[in-house]
């Protein structure tokens, strides 16, 4: 699942590529610029796990969607969480990954439960890529949660079958699984 901790972001061989390089830098510098960690980790240590799952589910992807999916796995956040705007992401790394960034961000809300609305879900099963890459992210939290005894695991737990419905239909059942296990 993961491996901690990881000391700078990087990419993997075979899963790099000028856009997703930039993705990483562009990602890693928004979280950076404003002070954002994951629990006592840098941020980018949240995203190079979610950028290591989008590597591990790759062949589930179009080969022309790969590209795309991973890049996003780095930029997923910076408008949730980094004031960046969607023309801010667009600029930075284009089209596709700034749509699917756009589609992961949470709707303003009091709970989780308001931020993460049908809207939210209808705009990520309507974005190519954008199912993938949240899974990839949640792939990434849960397992986190689990090896560190963190305390949203049991969040996780609770919204497994809901999340997973929300998702709708797609191809990306062995992630699916994969969320299953981690969770259970």
């Amino acid at each position: 699942m993961i491996t901690l901790p990881i000391q700078h972001p990087q990419l993997k061989s075979g899963f790099d590529s000028p856009l997703i390089e930039k993705a990483m830098n562009y990602a890693v510098n928004c979280h950076s610029s404003t002070n954002h960690y994951y629990n006592n980790y840098p941020y980018s240590f949240h995203l190079q796990m979610v950028y290591n799952m989008g590597c591990q589910f790759a062949h589930l992807l179009d080969p022309k969607e790969i590209e795309p999916a991973l890049a996003a796995c780095w930029v997923h956040d910076t408008i949730e969480d980094c004031r960046q705007t969607y023309n801010d992401v667009k600029t930075a790394c284009g089209l596709q990954v700034a749509e699917i960034a756009y589609a992961l961000t949470n709707e303003k809300g009091r709970n989780r439960k308001e931020r993460a609305n049908e809207q939210y879900y209808e705009g990520i099963r309507t974005t190519p890529c954008a199912v993938f890459v949240k899974l990839c992210d949640r792939l990434a939290n849960a397992s986190y949660s689990k090896v560190t005894g963190g305390s949203m695991l049991n969040a996780y737990r609770t919204e497994n079958e809901l999340f997973i419905e929300k998702l709708g239909t797609h191809p990306y059942t062995e992630m699916v699984d994969a969320l299953r296990d981690c969770v259970c």
